[in-house]
Parts: C-alpha cells; sequence; structure tokens
C-alpha cells in the first residue's frame, strides 16, 4: 500500500527522494511526472497521507495546485518541495493549507524531520526560515483561503476556468455539463468569495496564488 507521491518533473530529484522516503515510510513511494497524473493518482489511491508537491510541474502553476488538491481530497497532508524560496510564497503557502515547505537545497535529513513533524501532527518550516515568517500571513490571504474553502470540487475547478479565462460555454464543454449549470456555479463562486463579476474573481484567484518561477 502506497502512503506517498511524489509529484515533480525532474526524474533525478524523484529518484533520490523515493528512496529516501521507501526507507521512512516503509511503503512503496508514488512518482507523478506532471499534474494531471498526479490527479489520477489521488483519485485511484484512496489510503495516501502525503504528498510532496513541486511548485511549477506541468499543470500547477504556483500555488493553485496546492489550493486545488486541498479542496478536492482535504485529508492528504500537502508538503511543498520547492527551489522557490521566496517569504511571500511560502507564507501563502502554509495560509493555503500546506503542511511543510522544504527548499530543494535542503538535505535529506532535514526533508526526513518535517515528515516525522508533519505525520506527528504539526506543520513544519525550515529552521533558519523560522524567524523571517514569524510575521502573520495578511488578513487578505488569510480571507481568501477561508473563502476558497467554502468552494465545492466543482466549483473550484469553474473558478480555475474563469481564472484562464474561459467563457461559461467553454467551461461547460470543458467539464461536460450544461452551459446553465456553469452560470450557477458561476453565481454562487461570486457570492462565496464576495465579488461583483467573473473578471474580478478571476483576477483575485491569479493573483493570490500566484509564484515566482523557480530559480
Amino acid at each position: 500500500m502506497a502512503r506517498a507521491i511524489i509529484a515533480d518533473d525532474h526524474p533525478l530529484f524523484r529518484a533520490a527522494l523515493q528512496q529516501a522516503l521507501a526507507n521512512t515510510l516503509g511503503t512503496d513511494v508514488l512518482e507523478a511526472e506532471n499534474f494531471t497524473e498526479l490527479q489520477t493518482m489521488l483519485e485511484q489511491e484512496r489510503q495516501l497521507e502525503l504528498l510532496f508537491l513541486d511548485l511549477n510541474m506541468p499543470g500547477n502553476r504556483g500555488l493553485t495546485g496546492l489550493t486545488a488538491i486541498r479542496n478536492q481530497f482535504p485529508d492528504v497532508l500537502v508538503l511543498i518541495v520547492s527551489a522557490n524560496e521566496s517569504i511571500d510564497v511560502i507564507r501563502r503557502a502554509m495560509a493555503f493549507g500546506a503542511s511543510a515547505y522544504v527548499p530543494k537545497s535542503a538535505p535529506l535529513p532535514m526533508l526526513i524531520q518535517a515528515v516525522e513533524t508533519v505525520l506527528g501532527g504539526d506543520s513544519w518550516l525550515p529552521e533558519h526560515l523560522r524567524d523571517e515568517l514569524k510575521r502573520p500571513v495578511s488578513a487578505e490571504n488569510q480571507d481568501f483561503a477561508a473563502k476558497l474553502e467554502q468552494l465545492t470540487p466543482q466549483q473550484f475547478k469553474v473558478l480555475t476556468c474563469i481564472a484562464d479565462g474561459l467563457l461559461n460555454k467553454q467551461i461547460a464543454y470543458e467539464l461536460d455539463v450544461q452551459e446553465t449549470t456553469i452560470k450557477q456555479h458561476v453565481s454562487a463562486i461570486l457570492r462565496k468569495l464576495g465579488v461583483i463579476n467573473r473578471t474580478q474573481a478571476g483576477v483575485i484567484f491569479h493573483d493570490m496564488l500566484k509564484a515566482d518561477e523557480e530559480v
């Protein structure tokens, strides 16, 4: 039984991480090289506990993947493993539901420490960043994170499509539903996010969840 998935598009990094985690967890660790593959695995493997997520793997843009996973699979603990060490990005990742943020530059013992801490029920951040992250996340980010949690998985998918600039007819085609259903979802999304139109909803979603490209 697999307990974890490594979602990263770098094969060598996945291999090194896989070996370390297999020894630590004592079970098989699955691998996904893009976000579509990751979602399929999450739907099929119901016993998964941990997800090691790269911020900028194919199909995942910034923090969008994190929020999608937290919305659709709330029981899976997400550890961000990224080369992006921006304090703002880390702070927002934790606000949007990450259990840990591990820089890719971190040695493997530090990663194992993060895993043990998260499995023990606590969140984890690298020690050298904790002081910089003591300042609480902005009220705006906290408010937006809380509002996103109110969306159903289908509404979250619709919001993602809106942020991508798709029209209701196009979203209906993508999700294989009637356009009237999409209109109902859009109305609910606007109400839950407290915005006046779909353009505002898309812009806020995009801006809140963007992250600088990895270095």
